[in-house]
Formats: C-alpha cells, sequence, structure tokens
C-alpha cells in the first residue's frame, strides 16, 4: 500500500438502486485525508477520494492508462497519482495532465450533515 492511503472497507451499492439514484456511501470520516475508500457497483469499482480540504471527489477506479487501482494511489492536492506508473490523474474531472493523455470516468458526489453520496 502507498504511504498515506488506507484502504478502507469496500461497500456494494444497493441491488436494484436504479441509475441516477444518490447511495450513500457512509460518514466522511470514514474516508482518511488524502486517501480513498471503494465501492462496488454495477458499474465497476468506483474510488471516493477525500482531500486535505474535506473536498469529496468519485472516480472510476482505473487509471486510463494500464487500468491501475486509483484508489491506492497517492492524493495530493486535487489530483491523485496512480500507483503503477506515477500518471497524474485530476480529481475533478478524471483527466490525465499533460503530458500524459487519457480520463477515466466521474461520478457525482456530494455530502449532507457529514454523510457522503455517490450518484452512480
Amino acid at each position: 500500500m502507498s504511504a498515506g492511503i488506507e484502504r478502507v472497507r469496500r461497500d456494494t451499492a444497493r441491488p436494484g438502486a436504479a441509475a441516477g439514484d444518490w447511495i450513500r456511501v457512509g460518514a466522511i470520516e470514514d474516508i482518511p485525508r488524502l486517501g480513498a475508500r471503494v465501492v462496488r457497483s454495477a458499474h465497476g469499482d468506483i474510488a471516493v477520494f477525500r482531500s486535505a480540504e474535506d473536498e469529496v471527489f468519485a472516480l472510476r477506479d482505473r487509471c486510463p492508462h494500464k487500468g491501475g487501482p486509483l484508489s491506492q494511489g497517492i492524493v495530493f492536492g486535487r489530483h491523485v497519482a496512480c500507483p503503477l506508473h506515477n500518471w497524474s490523474i485530476g480529481l475533478e474531472d478524471g483527466a490525465a495532465v499533460a503530458p500524459d493523455r487519457g480520463c477515466t470516468g466521474r461520478y457525482p458526489v456530494k455530502v449532507e450533515n457529514g454523510i457522503v453520496y455517490l450518484r452512480v
């Protein structure tokens, strides 16, 4: 595991949830600062990240380069470094930082009363 990243328990999006439903991920405190939590869904694994400023982002847990698990990367600012080849991926848009090219899927997230919700 990369320094500063703690993998926390994996959740499963509730069966039968319609596309566009908000799924409760858990308390923001369940996601370590500069870390991630992985949510399993019918669409594949989704990494939910928490920045040092308590901002929350969600990306497909797959680097656009070689498919590395972004949830195991190092979070810095509003980016995550892929643990396989150190590609920097923007947490806001899922895009690789130049000179690298590519993009991973992004998902809407919100925090209400300290609870993180994800829309798949």
